[in-house]
């Protein structure tokens, strides 16, 4: 059976969606695998491991240096992803679907691995993700464990509007247009509050935007007194806006941060040590809720502005963070601000490790878009399952070619090939970069020890550098160069 005449459904996934809702990447010509099938011959074939096999075979969908230049710097071969002959694959999601599709007799050799888990969606989707953390909720409620303490009935309630005392990660959200009547009653109690609106299946900021009337979601209203299913109904959420975001220079900023899984029973997280922050162009102003570049902080929209700095990307090293925040807010506050990240990000994944089909082949790398209160508290606002690679700025390609090369040293066994059997636990130094995401204490879940990160200053470093860190804190960030002016400062405090 022949399908060279025949269109894959897939193929115009991204142009009926406007996006991606697990990729935050602009999509290249990526080539789909319609391989014919050939009866039960070509399975027994596709099982049996190639003859005289003398290295890696890779694959990849996306021409990014940051993962051609770790493939080749390790000797690694490509081959094309259609035939089965590689033996790790970076892949986009729909052709993962494709591989562990129930119609498609395709199977993995036990010397393949491949960077999606096959329902990764779980995570990604927008309104999938919310049911998670909420069911993740009512089963440690049931189970009477501390981490599901609640506030005081007469308690008010903050920005994210539950009553949880620690699992207050995400801020409220509702799903349209099926929970429509419930935000009513909730936008009624307090009519001046701003809330933002997201489509499900889409990312890289297209389809957001701001409202603060009920008059904006006639759409939704209207859908949500149909009771007949409707196929082509679109979806979105709508979460409490976070209209007192920390500012820096008076621009609002999120933090990209990845997180490398290996297996989800049982699980197995790693949070990379080195991230960014995404600075809006525009300074922030609630009221302007029309304006995109003050509030959204996507690249791909920041990127279209005159006021767009392709120096520095409006990116800021993580390190340029923590250095503004002891500073400003005193010594050890990037340190309790980490912990609470990180408790975030476990929690986020404890939600959905029941539902995720755990498969030895896989890995995946996700990217985490974290923004920050006045009050130094993460809220968690999305998750990508295919982070960019693309690099805007030197110092961005270098960061993500240390991110590739130090997953590659996790998920491949130490001088051998892929194999599904290794349990994955790799050497404490082959982690480098990454820390463990440690299960949160039940007993208590306030005390969270704060994990040290890689490059942090000593105390008679930090007492030297509070100075030069001053100067950093009233310029309008991100500089050009905003590392090595840090550095130059704390030479010029030395002399």
């Amino acid at each position: 059976m022949s399908t060279r005449g025949q269109t894959s459904p897939l193929r115009n996934l991204r142009q009926k969606c406007g996006g991606s809702c697990t990729s935050d990447d602009d999509l290249p010509e990526i080539k789909l695998i319609t391989q014919p099938i050939n009866g039960l011959h070509y399975i027994r074939n596709r099982l049996r491991p190639p003859k005289s096999r003398t290295g890696i075979y890779y694959s990849t969908d996306w021409d990014k240096s940051a993962l051609v230049s770790n493939f080749q710097k390790r000797g690694w071969l490509q081959v094309p992803s259609f035939n089965g002959e590689w033996n790790f694959y970076w892949a986009c999601t729909q052709n993962c679907r494709y591989i562990f599709g129930i119609d498609h007799p395709y199977r993995m050799r036990s010397d393949q691995v491949i960077n999606h888990f096959p329902n990764s969606i779980e995570l990604s989707r927008k309104d999938l993700l919310i049911k998670n953390i909420k069911r993740y909720r009512k089963d440690l409620e049931r189970r009477g464990d501390p981490l599901a303490q609640s506030h005081p009935p007469d308690t008010k309630l903050g920005i994210g509007g539950t009553r949880y005392k620690h699992l207050d990660i995400i801020p409220m959200t509702f799903v349209l247009p099926s929970d429509y009547q419930m935000f009513v009653e909730v936008f009624h109690r307090n009519p001046a509050s701003t809330w933002i609106v997201k489509p499900c299946s889409k990312s890289q900021g297209v389809g957001i935007y701001l409202v603060n009337k009920l008059s904006k979601l006639k759409k939704f209203a209207y859908d949500a007194r149909t009771f007949y299913p409707q196929i082509n109904r679109d979806t979105c959420v709508i979460s409490k806006y976070i209209d007192n975001p920390l500012l820096i220079g008076g621009k609002k900023f999120d933090l990209r941060l990845f997180v490398l899984v290996t297996t989800f029973n049982p699980l197995k997280a790693y949070l990379y040590k080195e991230g960014f922050c995404r600075f809006c162009t525009e300074k922030y102003d609630e009221t302007e809720i029309d304006n995109v570049f003050m509030h959204l902080t996507n690249v791909s929209i920041q990127k279209t502005n005159q006021e767009y700095n392709s120096i520095h990307g409006g990116k800021w090293p993580l390190q340029n963070l923590w250095l503004y925040l002891d500073s400003l807010r005193g010594e050890g506050v990037s340190d309790m601000l980490w912990s609470r990240i990180t408790a975030t990000i476990r929690h986020s994944l404890d939600a959905v490790a029941p539902v995720m089909a755990n498969d030895r082949h896989c890995f995946e790398v996700y990217g985490y878009d974290i923004i920050i209160d006045n009050n130094l508290k993460p809220w968690l606002i999305e998750i990508n399952t295919s982070p960019s690679m693309h690099s805007t700025t030197t110092n961005d390609r270098m960061l993500k070619s240390r991110l590739i090369d130090n997953v590659l040293d996790v998920v491949v066994p130490p001088n051998c090939m892929p194999n599904e059997h290794w349990d994955k636990t790799p050497n404490p130094e082959l982690l480098k970069n990454f820390t463990v995401l440690m299960p949160i204490s039940q007993s208590k879940p306030e005390e969270q020890a704060p994990v040290r990160r890689k490059g942090r200053l000593s105390k008679k470093k930090k007492s030297k550098s509070t100075a030069a860190s001053s100067a950093v804190c009233s310029s309008t960030p991100p500089p050009a160069e905003g590392e090595t002016k840090i550095k130059r400062s704390n030479k010029i405090v030395k002399q």
